[in-house]
């Protein structure tokens, strides 16, 4: 089993979040620690961490958050995997770009390395961020809407937010598609983006005892990059300190039927063809492309079956027809709408139109 790298960063960037009396995560901090070098002995078989770059530089991220050193070889493996392109593409590029940028912000910021490798990382988040903007599409997102809050937040830890066109374009790309971020993960990486702060600030947080349900003061003291029309389309997740929406109307009912044409590729060159599966399937017209999925499993349970894996940001693809991606393959499940476009959203929030064909195709990343 792989080292719990990514997860053991964001529970501790969250623990660090919410200002906790005493000190009982010192134990966790050096199992981050642990399994950071456990999983670059990935790197000597794969030539990659057993986890990803992503969660290598979330746990790089969470240390430096919590005021802890790391050591420079830790650091020089994102900054040499970041220099010779290592760190994805796509999407997957986006957020793994960000997290090692805001990685090296923070432990530039905070004086955790020596005035030369600080120069150092201070240029690397700033190509990263130079990088994000290069990748804008012209409806403003940046990589996937996913991606797009990572991007931001290294918009506004490098400062570069307000001179930089592509964060106000995004940014009303974030604004125009706030519905896809509807579990706790995905709102946890937006949220901090609409208040105009990035996950470095819990860095500078001042924790202290206050009465009431609310602790900690936060001296946030970075760059606020203004936006006009934030506040209306956000302002019910803004009003109180919780995250309990205020006056949302329930979704309509969306009568009648569909029918979406499903298609299963795999181009790689062990497959023994390229198209799997291309058939239609009929669905009610509210449904995701999960229910798509499930509605062909149905139709023909001998033929099309398939897995999924819970996440935090919702069900994750796994296997289809029994081709399995994973991790350790470097591969994965693509959604894409023909002709080669793919989706901003995961398949249990993607409802596509009536007639839309849709393609599952394993990739390699």
């Amino acid at each position: 089993e792989p080292p719990h790298t990514g997860r053991l960063a964001l529970y501790l960037l969250g623990l660090r979040a919410t200002c906790p009396p005493a000190s009982p995560h010192r134990s966790l901090v050096t199992w981050l620690k642990y399994y950071l070098e456990e999983d670059w002995t990935g790197s000597r078989r794969h030539g990659h961490p057993l986890t990803s770059y992503y969660q290598y530089g979330l746990g790089v991220l969470a240390l430096c958050v919590h005021h802890k050193r790391v050591r420079e070889e830790v650091i020089r493996r994102l900054l040499t995997a970041q220099h010779h392109r290592r760190l994805g593409h796509g999407g997957n590029s986006v957020d793994t770009e960000a997290v090692v940028a805001l990685a090296f912000t923070c432990l530039e910021r905070r004086k955790l390395v020596g005035t030369g490798l600080a120069a150092e990382l201070r240029a690397a988040a700033h190509m990263a961020s130079r990088s994000m903007a290069e990748a804008q599409g012209p409806d403003g997102i940046i990589g996937n809407i996913y991606s797009t809050p990572w991007a931001l937040q290294v918009f506004l830890a490098t400062g570069t937010c307000q001179t930089e066109p592509a964060f106000g374009q995004a940014m009303a790309a974030l604004l125009e598609n706030l519905e896809a971020f509807g579990t706790a993960a995905t709102m946890a990486q937006v949220l901090p983006v609409l208040h105009g702060h990035s996950y470095l600030d819990i860095a500078s947080m001042h924790c202290q005892e206050e009465s009431g349900t609310s602790r900690g003061q936060r001296d946030w003291g970075q760059c606020w990059c203004h936006h006009s029309g934030w506040v209306s389309p956000v302002l019910w997740w803004f009003l109180t300190d919780t995250l309990t929406p205020l006056d949302i109307e329930p979704p309509t009912e969306m009568p009648g039927n569909k029918t979406v044409q499903l298609v299963v590729e795999c181009p790689l060159p062990w497959c023994y063809e390229l198209r799997l599966y291309d058939r239609p399937v009929p669905v009610p017209a509210a449904a995701s492309l999960l229910d798509v999925l499930r509605a062909a499993a149905a139709l023909e349970p001998h033929d099309f079956k398939f897995h999924t894996q819970d996440t935090p940001q919702g069900p994750f693809l796994t296997q289809v027809l029994g081709l399995e991606a994973r991790q350790e393959k470097r591969n994965y499940w693509q959604l894409l709408t023909t002709p080669n476009t793919p989706l901003q959203m995961g398949i249990a929030d993607y409802i596509p139109q009536d007639g839309e064909t849709l393609i599952l195709r394993l990739s390699e990343w």
